[in-house]
């Protein structure tokens, strides 16, 4: 069966071709972050009006790269949430007028959830039951996945998520928007010690976590440094290591905390920080150390896109969901809004 995948919950616009679940036929992401990086973050009219843009000729260019026509699509899979709601509401009446013209199913698929199913889609298949870290700009999160419609939250952050923190800690550096690649990009090869961060939240026996904090160490470090001189991109390179190796450790050590008191096997790892290179050595030594196995996304599937939300909703209609076109869209983790 092939899946007709549709992202679109905040500057990505993407539509994917997915067949059985598993092979990715074509995945067009077209972004809008340009228009967004005067700004210093995504203006959510900018990136609705540009989901409006660029949804056909994506749509087009999808079907295009998989020498497929729309005669060949089985189901629509459609991203219902969390995001901006006005981004939202783009894919969502597409989906909805593709799958009544196309007289196809259609499935609403959770964007934090689709985010692990990425790992699904690379080389090494996860075995179910998992454990799950999904780190981003907008959700921190450790989940026990019994199956793709049956999850359990282990662990949230209680303020900042991951992803934000190094946005916020990159903007007070002057490293500019989006700001995990130049924290990840400028950490490389740098001492971790010159400024060694309280690692946030790390003896406590909860498995939640917190990053306000040392964003906010970082901010008063650097209020402190400028006092005496001008930070050279030496100190900055520095203060990014210090603060990616507290970050990552903490990830790193709940992250497998969790899978022990569940006695989980298998850890997968998504969401845009999930590209962090420091975050995937770290994992690879938890990996050697504690014998578990580690999964992580293609590096092209760790940003927002449309074929983990084809895939996904390829293994939830396996499992008997089924929508109406009354689907609606919501703008906050579902799954945080449930009983667990």
């Amino acid at each position: 069966m092939i899946t007709l995948g549709i992202e679109t919950t905040c500057d990505e616009t993407s539509i994917a071709l997915v067949k059985n679940g598993k092979q990715v036929l074509a995945n067009v992401v077209f972004s809008s972050l340009l228009e967004h990086k005067p700004y210093g973050g995504v203006v959510p009219e900018i990136a609705s009006r540009a989901h409006l843009e660029t949804l056909l000729p994506c749509l087009e260019a999808s079907l295009k790269k998989a020498r497929l026509s729309l005669k060949h699509v089985g189901l629509i899979a459609v991203a219902q949430g969390p995001g901006l709601m006005g981004s939202l509401l783009v894919g969502l009446s597409a989906a909805k007028a593709l799958a009544l013209a196309l007289k196809k199913p259609l499935i609403g698929v959770d964007h934090v959830i689709a985010h692990l199913y990425s790992a699904f889609l690379s080389g090494r298949q996860p075995c179910l039951p998992c454990l799950g870290l999904v780190v981003s700009g907008g959700h921190t999160l450790i989940i026990h996945m019994k199956n793709h419609d049956r999850i359990q939250i282990l662990g949230k952050t209680l303020d900042d998520a991951a992803g934000e923190a190094f946005d916020k800690v990159a903007k007070i550096l002057g490293l500019g928007y989006p700001g995990g690649p130049g924290v990840d990009r400028l950490s490389r090869g740098e001492d971790t010690k010159v400024f060694p961060f309280t690692r946030p939240f790390l003896k406590s026996d909860s498995l939640d976590f917190s990053f306000s904090g040392i964003k906010t160490a970082v901010f008063y470090k650097v209020l402190e440094l400028k006092k005496k001189k001008p930070l050279t991109l030496k100190t900055k390179k520095q203060i990014c290591a210090g603060f990616q190796e507290a970050v990552c450790e903490v990830l790193v050590e709940k992250t497998v905390r969790a899978a022990k008191s569940r006695n989980l096997k298998t850890v997968i790892v998504g969401g845009g920080v999930s590209a962090n290179s420091r975050l995937r050595e770290k994992f690879k030594e938890a990996e050697r150390k504690q014998k578990l196995k580690v999964i992580f996304p293609p590096l092209e599937l760790c940003q927002d896109n449309a074929a983990m939300i084809a895939g996904l909703g390829t293994a939830l209609y396996r499992r008997g969901k089924r929508d109406r076109l009354e689907l609606s869209s919501y703008p906050d983790f579902h799954y945080l809004m449930k009983p667990q």
